[in-house]
């Protein structure tokens, strides 16, 4: 299993410092979110400053963007990594869509599913010449003149992830996707009973196998070599799965062990501003549940060994603002990714 790193910096003027710095490092993928900022710029700037790690969205809105400019930027991103780019997709929720971004929300799985064919239809066109003629239900493409034909490019094929959690969606990945992003509230238990057997649907559908396939997440890590250290981080791990555990989607989440009466409650205290209560609300097997507890010395094997054969690459989920300066982190990364 791979060791991934977050974007920190979305400083365009301190990302190549900071590119440089993960891939010396040894770091296998530098992934960029779409929070505060734009996901795609910083990683233009890495991409032009590295050679060697490569760079993908964890994740891009989809429907933000019409999937004819999701297309363009991945193609461009391709070109400037040298073969190096993932792109990441997501639906995001309903009231972020349409009361942040200003865009309909409907079916959001068929209509994922339609700007996955779409986007690749586009690429299709640019690099073999063929005839654009994608349409469906949500999005008609269907005029490509070659002044606006940016040709072929040196790697063509982009993988594509996206983000999943429900079983029509891991379904979607499955069938149209290369990689999956699994969300980091996750569990072993959940991954085996729900998001593979869905994956292995879609795998079917295109006739493929798990080996044509990539999981990849961030897993909540509470790591430090004394008690105190690892009992500081707990708390606040604790409070981000709580924060997670509030909202109805990932409800199927815990009740996938029983917990499905949690998410009331979280809500409710969310409702209320009480953010301490919420952490209280979650039980150190909860906890254990859905993070890894370990020293820096052993992280790297617990991580493999809780998710052998379940996931291919994760990056460690620190809501306590880690930085790269640890002195411990470099082992750890040469653990994982050799």
């Amino acid at each position: 299993m791979k060791l991934d790193v977050g974007m920190l910096s979305h400083d365009l003027k301190s990302i190549p410092d900071y590119a440089r710095k993960v891939e010396a490092m040894g770091y296998d993928c530098l992934w960029s979110s779409e929070t505060q900022h734009d996901p795609y710029l910083p990683l233009a700037v890495a991409a032009t400053t590295t050679s060697r790690i490569r760079l993908g969205t964890n994740i891009a809105t989809v429907f933000s963007r019409s999937p004819m400019i999701t297309a363009h930027i991945a193609w461009d991103l391709q070109k400037a990594s040298g073969g190096r780019f993932i792109l990441g997709l997501g639906t995001q929720v309903k009231a972020h869509n349409e009361r942040r971004f200003s865009v309909k929300f409907e079916s959001p799985g068929p209509k994922m599913a339609e700007a996955i064919r779409a986007i690749r239809a586009i690429w299709d066109c640019w690099q073999h010449g063929t005839k654009l003629d994608a349409k469906g239900q949500f999005y008609t493409f269907d005029v490509m003149t070659p002044f606006f034909n940016p040709g072929p490019i040196d790697h063509p094929r982009i993988p594509i992830y996206i983000a999943a959690v429900n079983p029509y969606m891991c379904r979607v990945a499955g069938e149209l996707c290369d990689g999956m992003h699994v969300h980091p509230f996750n569990s072993p238990k959940y991954l085996r009973e729900v998001v593979h057997p869905a994956v292995n649907e879609g795998l079917r559908r295109s006739g493929r196998s798990r080996t044509d396939f990539t999981f990849a997440t961030a897993s909540f890590v509470v790591v430090g070599d004394t008690p105190a250290e690892r009992a500081r981080q707990a708390q606040m791990v604790k409070q981000q799965i709580a924060f997670y555990g509030s909202t109805r989607t990932y409800q199927p989440v815990l009740a996938c062990h029983g917990w499905e009466d949690v998410t009331q409650k979280l809500h409710r205290k969310s409702v209320e501003g009480d953010w301490p209560g919420m952490a209280d609300l979650i039980t150190d097997e909860m906890l254990d549940t859905y993070a890894v507890t370990a020293t820096y010395d052993n992280l790297a094997a617990r991580l493999t060994e809780r998710y052998a054969g379940l996931l291919d690459r994760t990056g460690l989920y620190q809501p306590y603002q880690p930085g790269l300066d640890d002195p411990r982190l470099p082992a750890l990364v040469k653990q994982m990714n050799g």
